[in-house]
Parts: structure tokens; C-alpha cells; sequence
């Protein structure tokens, strides 16, 4: 059976999930998760959650994935011995040098790819296989078909998100919170700047081009679960107890009864919350009429949130099945043995019978007695009773008695498992940098490359591989240079692309490309299997010594240090392979399965940039990416010219110019300019998070 995951941002919404029929709840701890900005736990209060699910016979997922500075993996360590130590069932996690930590340190429990590793194929399943993770939560944009072909061949547990909100971008690719207002998704602290009102091309027809409805996939829980999927997960830690609660009991429900939902428990769902309604878009694969914004709560959601708090705050569902031995003989004390499907046997002494003086006890009596478990988390399955004749027990004396094993068989079951805590590893050791650093151009298309642009004799060229396998010629000025060119993959490639993108690849390498930029790890595999060697781009979020050793055990030729890191800490990183930094261009923000260029402008447009507006006026250029996928690119362009001193002083091997919206004229002049050869310079920059860095 499906495995229902609800959201538990409180102790109330743990309550509330557990007695409305979740099987695992997941929670957050400290600062390490990605809902910072929820109510989270106190060490105190984390121990008597897990406790009360471990009793309840409800799974425990703690949430650790955000990415980690060095001087944070130290204090990160202690959490997750505290989360092993008390016995939660798994961590979830994004950040690729927690996980290399994590398996050294804590190595007996669970580790899960959280849906910030962007996991949005087969290949990308099977490499959180290799690194060790037990499950991965796919990608909420993936369809159906998709998620089928993936279960069917995954070596690991998959998990879906069947409700609740829907981020624009996909998970841990969106810097958009971070580079506009220091707050970032990838550290859990996001603000949600995309349910904002903004236009596109100056028309205000949709004022919330970035906002969507929330899914909602009540009514294809069968087909999911039929397709093998081992869970689905509720998203709402941010939101109240009565919405887990209500929500979790509509699911629980119809995938334990196997049936459709009611449109009672339909309008259940929407009355919790919804956007103008819900969603199935990526699931189904129709994308149309995905958007909508939140209306505020009105009285008759506040009496419908209270009605149903009654519910569970004062009750407890019985959940786990128990069976009893009872023996009661004369002269010794009446004997109890409660047993649980966990393996779990416990036992207790009740008062030593007496003689009956009217009608003694029978075997019927004390069943009748001891299969009253209402008020705790257990439910009777049987009892075997061995009672001699003449004996008597008072009904307060058998109570007791079942109070005691229950209470017992409850110990029992918070117990956690034994499990090893391992010393820390090492930071590891840096490798001496090249100095000064090598000079790498970044192009989005074939028409920003000139001859004039050749003659700086850049060492590495990055271009799109579509634009690489379409315009190969344009390489030749290059390469007749000595530039080595490297195919940049789209960093959205699903197993319904991969057929293409294998295609591309192989012509690229019979024409003498043997180097990709990736930022996924399910890219890494599907380039190695072609045959290339490969180098780690932004979208695979290095950010600490530890995730930089990673890529070193991949095999890769370089990595991108995250452009979310301060330049003190990209220095303070321990680089085990040739570090990159983007020193200009505009840094993308967002990668959307929406095209917003073609709904916006009701047909298919997207050839040229087009740009989104905000409330202030700011111009933000969306252009197409593969398979008609958006990027939406910051306002401002990063500018380090002025500042190569202190991106030296770093350590890093390369300074990578990003070219987005540019011409050749204006490449060339921005590449001289870093060359020292020119005097360019933005009329508006920023210079990213390299200063001020981010929450």
C-alpha cells in the first residue's frame, strides 16, 4: 500500500497528521531545512514527536536539505546525530558534501534525495543509488508516464508530491528569492517572490505570471500507487495543523479504501486551501490553466478549521493492531502478554485472584475487559485466555492490568534502534590553484561568437548543446586557437529528451567534442555513457569543501563554486578540483516547465527574449531553453571587472563570463574589458551574493 507522507511544521500538525491517518510525517529541526520560516522544533519538543509517531506506528522524515556552509557542517553533524539518536526513520537532504558526510558519520540511518537535488530522470535516480540514498522524492513537474518509466526501472524507493503547492521554478534551481532579496530557497529561507504580480511585455492581462494553482492528484492515487511509487508526500509545513490534518484524512482514506474520492471530501480539500482551484497540469501533462493565486481565508474557513480541530485534538484513533495471552491461575498474580506485528512482546503482573464468592470470572469476561483499548493507539486482533475455575478479578484489577501492558508495550515501541555515531571527517585539503585564473566564455546562442571574440584566445567555450550540434562551424575560430569547446547540457533533461539529447551527443563526439557542462547529477551518468568528461556547473549547487570533494569521487574535471557563496567563502572552500566563479552576466533566476513567452503571447514566440516586468519596473529576459522550457534571467548583470583582485584572491582556477542577451559587439566588448583591453562597464550591475551573501 501507499505510504501517505504529511507535512508536520508543528508538534500540532505532528497530532494532527498521526490521528487522521498518516503513515510518516516530516518535520524540520533547527536551521538545516528547507521551511526555516516554519515553526520547526526545539531539540525537547523533536524528541516527544518522535516518540508519540513511533508509538503510533508513524514513520519519521527529518528534513536537513538545505546546502551547508564549512562552518556550519560541524553544528549540521550534531543534528544529525540527535535525528539518528532518538530514532527517526530518515534524512532527507540536497547538499552532496552533507551527504558524503552524513554516510561517514551516521551511516545507519536512511538517507532520502530530497526534491531540492532537481532528480527528474531514471539516470538521476540511479545516481542517488550510487551515492547511497535508499529513496528519492522525483521532481513535481515530471508526468505520469514519466514517473511510471522511472519506478519501473528505479533501483530505489521513489516519492511524489501529490498536494499542495507548486513552485514555477524546479526545486533547488531557483535563485530568483536569493538574488533579489538575500533570501534563499536553497538555505530555507525563501520569500516566494514569483506569487507576486508581475507583467509580461507590458500587458497586465495576467498579473501573476508566475503563480500556480496547487496540485492536487486525490483522484489518480490508484494509478500511482498500481505504477509502484513507494509514497506520497502532502506539502504544507507552513501551513496550519487543521490543514494537515484535514487533508492528510481525505488521502488517507481514499488510498486505503481504494476509491475515488467523494465531493464531499473534494470540497474538503478546497475549502483547506487551494489557489482559484486545483491542478493535475504536470501530472497529466496538460499544462494549460495551471495558474492561480491565494484568495485570503474567509469566516467560513476559520468555522471550517475549528469544526474540524475537535476532532483529533481530543481523540486518539486506534492505529496498531495488538494481541493479548492472558493466564490467570489461583495464587499467583494474574499474567498479561501483549504482542505487536513490530515483534515487539511485552509483559505484566496484574493482583493475585481471589476466590470467587458468587459467579467466578470466565474466559468471555476477561476478553470482554481487556479488548477495551479506546483511548490509546491500540486496537485488539485477539486474546487467548487460560483461566482457572472458581477464581475472581475485579474490573478495576483487569483495567489495570491492560493499562500496564499497554503502557509497557508503548515503551517498547518509542525505544529507538541502536545505531552508530562515527567520528567527523576531516576538512578536506585543498589542491594548489593555477595562477592567474583561465578565461571561460559562456554563450546562449551561436550568433553572440565572432572571430573578433576568438583572437582573446579564451580557454574553454561553453555553448548549449543544441546550439553546439546546429551551428558547428561557429566553433572553428576557436578551436583553430586552441580553445576547447564543451557542450553545455539543459539542465532539464527527462527521460521523454534523453532519446534527442543522446542523438546530439553522439554526432557531437564523432566531430571531436569530448568535454559537457552538467548541473544535474542524472546529466553526469548520461554523459559519461556517452563517452565525455565532464565538468559540474551552477545548477549542482557546490557549496562547501565537502560537496567539492564530491565531485572530485565523480570524476569530474571542474566545479562551479555556487554564486550563492560570499567570495570569503569560496575561498575558505577546499577546492579537490579546478574551481570555476561566474565573475559577469546575468545570473539566472528560475528554469520553468511553463512557457510563459508563448501564454503570455498566445502563440509560440519564443524565439526572442522577451521580458517580464515587476512592480518597480525591473526587466527581467525570459528566453527559451530546451524543449520549450524558460529561463528567467536577473534584471541586473553581475559585474566583477573591477574586482578580479578579490575574485584571485579565492583561489579559483577560472572566471567565467556568462553571456545571456548580449550581442557580439557587446561579448566582445565585456570579454576585452576583463582582458583589461577595453573600459566596458554596465550602466546598472550588481555584484551578486559575492558580498553580501545570503540567509
Amino acid at each position: 500500500m501507499l505510504e501517505l507522507l504529511s507535512p508536520a511544521g508543528s508538534p500540532e500538525s505532528v497530532i494532527a497528521a498521526v490521528q487522521n491517518g498518516a503513515d510518516a510525517v516530516y518535520m524540520g529541526l533547527g536551521d538545516f531545512n528547507a521551511r526555516r520560516g516554519a515553526k520547526n522544533f526545539t531539540p525537547e519538543d523533536f524528541e516527544k514527536a518522535v516518540r508519540y509517531c513511533r508509538v503510533r506506528g508513524c514513520r519519521v522524515y527529518v528534513t536537513m536539505n538545505t546546502l551547508i556552509g564549512d562552518r556550519e557542517m560541524k553544528s549540521a553533524v550534531q543534528q544529525a546525530r540527535l535525528i539518528s539518536d532518538v530514532g527517526a526513520d530518515a534524512i532527507l537532504v540536497q547538499d552532496l558534501g552533507l551527504l558524503s558526510v552524513l554516510k561517514r558519520t551516521v551511516p545507519d540511518i536512511p538517507l532520502h534525495a530530497s526534491t531540492q537535488m532537481s532528480i527528474h530522470s531514471l539516470a538521476g535516480v540511479e545516481a542517488a543509488a550510487e551515492m547511497g540514498l535508499s529513496r528519492a522524492v522525483l521532481a513535481r513537474e515530471l508526468s505520469f508516464e514519466q514517473i511510471k518509466y522511472i519506478t519501473k526501472h528505479s533501483p530505489i524507493e521513489t516519492e511524489i508530491f501529490v498536494h499542495g503547492a507548486l513552485c514555477f521554478c524546479h526545486s533547488g534551481q531557483c535563485y530568483m528569492s536569493s538574488l533579489i532579496g538575500k533570501r534563499s530557497g536553497n538555505r530555507g529561507m525563501c520569500a516566494q517572490p514569483c506569487r507576486l504580480e508581475y507583467s509580461m511585455g507590458g500587458r497586465m492581462e495576467d498579473t501573476h505570471p508566475l503563480s500556480l494553482r496547487d496540485n492536487c492528484l486525490v483522484e489518480h492515487l490508484r494509478e500511482i500507487e498500481d505504477a509502484g511509487v513507494a509514497c506520497v508526500k502532502i506539502e504544507g509545513r507552513m501551513k496550519r495543523p487543521e490543514y494537515t490534518g484535514i487533508v492528510t484524512g481525505v488521502y488517507s482514506r481514499v488510498i486505503k479504501e481504494r476509491r475515488a474520492p467523494t465531493p464531499d471530501e473534494l470540497a474538503s480539500l478546497a475549502n483547506a486551501f487551494s489557489r482559484q482551484g486545483f491542478t493535475q497540469g504536470y501530472f497529466t501533462g496538460d499544462k494549460k490553466d495551471m495558474f492561480g493565486v491565494r484568495r485570503e481565508a474567509d469566516k467560513s474557513t476559520e468555522k471550517f478549521y475549528e469544526e474540524f480541530r475537535k476532532t483529533y485534538t481530543d481523540s486518539e484513533i486506534n492505529r496498531v493492531p495488538v494481541s493479548f495471552r492472558c493466564r490467570i491461575v489461583a495464587d499467583d498474580h494474574a499474567k498479561l502478554i501483549a504482542d505487536d506485528l513490530d515483534g515487539n512482546q511485552v509483559g505484566a503482573l496484574g493482583a493475585i485472584p481471589s476466590g470467587a464468592i458468587r459467579k467466578p470470572i470466565t474466559a468471555e469476561d476477561i476478553n470482554a475487559r481487556l479488548s477495551k483499548t479506546g483511548g490509546t493507539p491500540y486496537y485488539c486482533t485477539g486474546i487467548t485466555t487460560q483461566v482457572q475455575d472458581g477464581l475472581y478479578l475485579t474490573a478495576s484489577q483487569l483495567n489495570d492490568l491492560r493499562r500496564n501492558v499497554l503502557e509497557t508495550l508503548s515503551t517498547a515501541r518509542a525505544k529507538p534502534p541502536e545505531r552508530r555515531s562515527l567520528p567527523m571527517p576531516e576538512k578536506p585539503e585543498a589542491r594548489a590553484a593555477s595562477a592567474p585564473p583561465v578565461s571561460i566564455y559562456q554563450v546562449r546562442t551561436a550568433d553572440q561568437l565572432s572571430p573578433a571574440l576568438a583572437e582573446l584566445s579564451p580557454e574553454l567555450l561553453y555553448m548549449p548543446l543544441t546550439e553546439m550540434y546546429g551551428s558547428f562551424d561557429s566553433l572553428k575560430p576557436f578551436t583553430d586557437r586552441g580553445t576547447v569547446p564543451v557542450a553545455v547540457l539543459p539542465r532539464v533533461i527527462t527521460d521523454s529528451d534523453t532519446v534527442e539529447v543522446s542523438r546530439m551527443l553522439k554526432e557531437l563526439y564523432s566531430r571531436g567534442i569530448r568535454q559537457t557542462l552538467v548541473g544535474n547529477l542524472g546529466h553526469v551518468l548520461l554523459s559519461r555513457r556517452a563517452g565525455f568528461e565532464t565538468r559540474a556547473d551552477f545548477g549542482l549547487n557546490i557549496f562547501n569543501s565537502f560537496s567539492m570533494e564530491m565531485t572530485e569521487r565523480m570524476g569530474l574535471l571542474s566545479a562551479t563554486a555556487s554564486f550563492e557563496l560570499r567570495l570569503a567563502q569560496v575561498k575558505d572552500m577546499a577546492k579537490r578540483v579546478d574551481t570555476e566563479l561566474i565573475v559577469y552576466g546575468r545570473l539566472p533566476l528560475m528554469v520553468s516547465e511553463q512557457c510563459i513567452i508563448s501564454r503570455n503571447a498566445g502563440r509560440c514566440s519564443c524565439s526572442n527574449p522577451n521580458q517580464l516586468s515587476d512592480r518597480k519596473g525591473k526587466l527581467f529576459p525570459v528566453v527559451r531553453e530546451f524543449d520549450h522550457r524558460n529561463v528567467i534571467y536577473n534584471a541586473d548583470k553581475l559585474y566583477m571587472a573591477d574586482r578580479l583582485e578579490d575574485v584571485a584572491e579565492t583561489g579559483v582556477w577560472g572566471q567565467r563570463l556568462m553571456f545571456t542577451t548580449e550581442s557580439a559587439r557587446e561579448c566582445l566588448e565585456v570579454a576585452k574589458g576583463y582582458k583589461g583591453l577595453g573600459d566596458y562597464r554596465p550602466a546598472v550591475f550588481t555584484r551578486g551574493l559575492y558580498y553580501r551573501g545570503v540567509e
